[in-house]
């Protein structure tokens, strides 16, 4: 026996339809670089001004670029962990215009799951 569903399509409210206001634009790349110390990482600012940390051991990357990273169309964030013999590492970038509140969330979540060996 089949049962047709009681209403085609979906349903909705009024109230989620309505806009949402929606944060944009870079805001402050330092919620981004304040969550790494010296002691377990080295910042360095380039000659165009972008920023690059890399963890102690070398196998977390973060790059800024405020302008744009040269050879992308816009990447404004470049976060990379390298892999193991075993498993691969991962790369995530976010354009120029991400709000910076969004990439450290990212950060922040990325350093939580790291642990010493």
């Amino acid at each position: 026996m089949i049962v047709a569903p009681a209403s085609p399509g979906f349903s909705t409210t009024v109230e989620a339809l309505r806009l949402h206001e929606w944060q944009l634009g870079p805001g402050r790349p330092t919620l981004v670089m304040d969550q790494f110390s010296a002691d377990d990482f080295n910042v360095v600012v380039d000659d165009r001004a972008d920023v690059h940390v890399n963890s102690k051991d070398g196998r977390f990357y973060l790059g800024w670029f405020p302008l744009g990273r040269p050879g992308t169309d816009g990447e404004g964030w470049k976060i990379a962990v390298t892999g193991t013999a075993k498993v691969r590492g991962y790369q995530v970038s976010f354009d120029t215009e991400t709000p910076a509140e969004i990439v450290a969330a990212t950060v922040a979540r990325v350093l939580e799951t790291a642990r010493r060996v």
